[in-house]
């Protein structure tokens, strides 16, 4: 018997009420009061559309309101410190775990923090060195030694038998010093003899040595005639010595005066030379017991560049030579600059090369030498002068404003330590060794050979060292598999944080957490494929395959195709983005996605996609050459750049794209055009720059950092409007001038909200609650300024509007409306106007700068780079972005982006592959030209997913 349509269960109900992740009524931002369920235990990706809603789903709804039950959990005594979190704005959340983000944002720009840091790998490695490395001394390059008491002992009766011996113990070793107090106070403790130099002295007599020469001093303990009958007293005059000399003690022959040194302590026997016994902390650049005392730690150290100080020489110093101090003016600096020159018989029209060495050596570094300034005709004071150099590196150490720490840091270069080398540690520290590698060593090895170094390391270690390092290599092992397993094999441990992309440290933040073996845990990641090569796609997703299958649920916000194919449940949020966006378009498996009419069901079925170009572009015929690029590790490449072409720069995860691009030739580029003060890595020579008008470079970083700044004032759009307020009559009647109209200042802006439209207002230990301004009901003006309106819409209503609506009420402004269809043609119509820049993706943030550069005049030979532009961008969002790029190179400019996404790389008319692999392993020119060209090229990665790309 067949059972009733009507009673077959809903298949969504047959998954328990617990195995699901429910949203009931989300309205964060753009969120259309949507209701959504998520299963648990799963890989669920949610997509859609640059501004659609992805991140205010996943972020700002369920992460957000996970972090707030966390800190709720405490007491209420605990919240006011901690800090509280304001509620999303949702009505229900239910079947929520315990919340991890792993963001993109949250990269550590301390210089003390590094990669080995932030996984702890080094740590760990702290530990391992302190218990299991062997001493050797930085005198000799000898194992130093460590005795006991008892082994002291021993070697003495066997050394010294039948021999007269002094029992020393030293004080001060190579000091200078009358230390008068000093044998004074070790009379007081019953001694009555001492060796200086070499030489016994009687306590007893008064003792004068030399202050100003340096010193060695030994109080004599006890004179012994070394037999087995003396055992006792030889320990007891062991146990003086070291008390008396921290753990060192010497044994003297009496007849022979030759010296033996023996210590409790880590000591070099030939040198004498002692360390302290090791500690995790002594293996710390974080710590003062392990922080190189030049560098603090930090492997770099400040010098001041004189190129910078003296820029021209050709200058005199009154006409501006000295650009630390400007032109000539009625100052202090100046009348003391007139007495140094007129002493060596110039003036201060004199050019700077035209004066003497020892005159310009007074200038930078000072003198001791007084001399007499005249500060008006009747009165003068005689002084020292400090020097301009002094000065600068005076101030380094003691300023503690802003502006002068601004001012210096424009006199300043960065150099390696010439102490430590780089490695931050102080010397005795880089001492310890195992198998002949110091911790620095180590450090500085990519993840993929220190993994190697790490893998057999127990058949160089003795059975007591196995013994000890067993736990911590295992753990070190673990962690540094996990950094393969999300395709870091090319960092090293010392790589500092703030040279990290985003992408490189959300992975690095998922190795740590798929270490920290967590389960039950929600795991929220956004965008972790950025920056990855598609070879190590696969990867990453293993990875995350790894952390559900622990017994976590993982959810990620991703546009990246073999991401959405590899989901156990996709979610797509659209139709479109901003004030269009904020439903639930399609959700479900695989096959399900499949049935759904949507942009990403179209791109992922293949109805839709970014067509590869018929023919590819000739260019200009010129070439914007660079020679000799040897920074990090480029090996010493040189690269042709054909203008007038789209170009794209590609390679491994690591292989030296960034450092080829971002911080060698826009450097340069940025150097001749616009005299920056960004230092370019190493180079030969670049040849071409003639060629080009302008380099500009539009990267991810916001286009504001506070609620105020946003696209109007970004682009200018909003002098304009405010411009245009002002002429209207009734404005000009009431004299109101473009600053009534701004809300930044006094005068038009409503004064309880200060022109920000909300009210924050303290709960303690509540999070605080933000209120509509009762005074202008969140429109920021008073009411005056909104009774001045054009086309009947007041200035808030225009900063409402969105840049779609812009476009067309200003249709009759040719100035405004140009503006704003610049940011509509790069696919931005979705956001308002006057959006508050905080809310702006990375993606988003991008097109505004590329819109803003848009807007101004084109010489046709500008070269464009972009880093990575498809960053947080759907499919379609990449065809929109690649249809305003193109439109540039037709115009006769040159584009040149560093990019892992095949679609972009597919239409490029000329691709620059790096590799063969990361770091070390990378560095060289693999293949240049077409995507047709490089198809068939036999040891780049990148060509054959270009030539499956291109059907080849």
């Amino acid at each position: 018997m067949s059972t009733p349509t009507s009673l077959i269960p809903n298949p969504q109900s047959l998954i328990p009420e617990t195995d699901l992740l429910e949203v009931f009524g989300a309205r964060v931002h753009n969120l259309k009061n949507i209701d959504v369920s998520i299963p648990r235990n799963k890989l669920v990706v949610i997509t859609g559309l640059s501004g659609s809603g992805k991140s205010s789903l996943a972020f700002d709804t369920i992460y957000a309101e996970g972090q707030r039950r966390y800190i709720e959990s405490f007491s209420s005594y605990a919240r006011q410190f901690l800090g509280t979190m304001e509620r999303p704005d949702v009505d229900k959340i239910t079947g929520l775990s315990p919340v991890i983000s792993i963001e993109q944002k949250t990269t550590s720009r301390n210089p003390r923090s590094t990669v080995g840091t932030i996984t702890e790998i080094y740590d760990f490695m702290r530990l391992l060195f302190a218990r299991t490395a062997e001493p050797y001394s930085y005198v000799t390059g000898e194992k130093m030694v460590k005795y006991s008491e008892d082994d002291i002992l021993e070697l003495i009766l066997k050394k010294f038998n039948g021999y007269r011996t002094v029992f020393l113990s030293p004080v001060v070793k190579g000091r200078k010093g009358h230390y008068r107090e000093l044998f004074e106070e070790i009379r007081r403790k019953g001694f009555v003899k001492v060796r200086v130099d070499g030489e016994m002295f009687d306590l007893g007599k008064r003792i004068s040595i030399d202050r100003y020469k340096t010193h060695d001093i030994e109080i004599v303990v006890d004179r012994v005639e070394v037999n087995a009958e003396a055992k006792q007293r030889i320990r007891e005059a062991i146990q003086q010595a070291a008390k008396h000399g921290k753990d060192q003690l010497l044994v003297m022959d009496f007849d022979s005066g030759k010296v033996s040194r023996f210590s409790k302590a880590l000591m070099c026997p030939v040198s004498g030379i002692s360390y302290d016994e090791p500690a995790p902390n002594s293996f710390s650049f974080n710590s003062p017991y392990g922080a190189c005392p030049t560098c603090n730690g930090l492997g770099t150290v400040s010098e001041v560049d004189v190129k910078k100080i003296i820029s021209n020489p050709k200058k005199s110093i009154a006409g501006g030579g000295i650009d630390a101090i400007g032109a000539l003016k009625n100052t202090w600096i100046f009348h003391q600059l007139d007495a140094i020159v007129h002493e060596y018989g110039y003036k201060l029209e004199t050019p700077i090369e035209q004066l003497s060495e020892a005159a310009m050596n007074t200038i930078l570094f000072g003198s001791e030498n007084i001399i007499k300034v005249k500060n008006s005709d009747y009165a003068s004071y005689a002084m020292t002068f400090e020097g301009i150099v002094n000065f600068i590196e005076r101030q380094e150490r003691e300023a503690s404003s802003k502006t002068m720490q601004k001012w210096v840091g424009g006199f300043l270069n960065e150099k390696i330590c010439p102490e430590c080398k780089g490695a931050r540690l102080k010397k005795e520290s880089l001492w310890f060794k195992i198998n002949n590698k110091n911790i620095a060593e180590l450090s500085h090895l990519d993840i993929l050979n220190l993994s190697g170094w790490f893998k057999n390391i127990e058949t160089n270690l003795s059975e007591r060292q196995n013994t000890i390092a067993h736990d911590v290599l295992k753990e070190i092992r673990t962690r540094l598999q996990f950094l393969l397993d999300v395709g870091l094999e090319y960092l090293a441990l010392d790589r500092s944080t703030g040279s990290l992309s985003g992408g490189e440290a959300q992975r690095i933040r998922l190795a740590t957490q798929i270490g920290s073996q967590l389960v039950g845990v929600l795991y929220i990641l956004d965008e972790p494929s950025i920056g990855l090569h598609q070879r190590d796609n696969n990867k990453l997703i293993e990875s995350l395959k790894r952390l559900r299958d622990s017994g976590n649920s993982v959810i990620v916000v991703e546009h990246d195709k073999e991401m959405i194919h590899a989901a156990d449940h996709v979610i797509d949020v659209g139709p479109a983005a901003g004030i269009h966006g904020g439903q639930i378009v399609a959700f479900g498996n695989q096959e399900q996605l499949k049935g759904f009419d949507t942009l990403t069901s179209m791109y992922l079925k293949g109805t839709k996609n970014i067509e590869i170009p018929k023919e590819r572009r000739k260019g200009n015929g010129k070439i914007l050459s660079l020679k000799g690029a040897s920074g990090n590790n480029l090996k010493n490449i040189s690269v042709d750049f054909p203008l007038g072409k789209f170009i794209c720069v590609t390679g491994v995860s690591g292989s030296g794209k960034s450092t080829l691009i971002n911080e060698t030739l826009y450097p340069v580029l940025s150097k001749y055009f616009f005299r920056s003060e960004t230092v370019p890595l190493r180079y030969a020579k670049i040849e071409g720059i003639d060629n080009v008008d302008k380099v500009i470079e539009i990267d991810q970083s916001p286009i504001g950092r506070t609620p105020r700044s946003n696209p109007a004032t970004y682009t200018g759009i909003f002098t304009d409007i405010r411009n245009l307020f002002v002429k209207i009559p009734e404005a000009q009647i009431r004299g109101y001038k473009p600053g009534r109209f701004s809300f930044n200042v006094k005068g038009g802006r409503c004064e309880t909200c200060q022109g920000g439209g909300m009210k924050a207002i303290e709960m303690n230990f509540l999070p605080d609650v933000y209120v509509v301004c009762e005074t202008c009901n969140g429109k920021r003006y008073n009411r005056e300024t909104l009774e001045i309106r054009y086309k009947g819409k007041s200035i808030n209503d225009v900063l409402n509007m969105t840049i779609d609506q812009g476009v067309e009420f200003f249709s009759g402004i040719p100035s405004i409306q140009h503006k704003l269809k610049s940011i509509q043609n790069v696919g931005l119509g979705y956001i308002s106007v006057g959006q508050s820049s905080t809310t702006l993706s990375g993606g988003e943030a991008q097109r505004v700068k590329l819109a803003t550069e848009l807007l101004k005049r084109d010489t046709g030979n500008t070269f464009y780079i972009l880093d990575e532009p498809t960053t947080g961008l759907h499919f379609e969002d990449v065809r929109i972005l690649l249809e305003v790029l193109s439109k540039l190179v037709d115009k006769g400019n040159t584009v040149l982006v560093i990019e892992h996404n095949m679609d972009i790389i597919k239409v490029a008319d000329h691709i620059i592959d790096l590799g063969p692999e990361g770091g070390e392993a990378g560095g060289r020119i693999l293949c240049e030209g077409t995507p047709e060209e490089i198809a068939d090229c036999k040891n780049s990665y990148t060509a054959g997913f270009v030539k499956k790309e291109l059907n080849l």
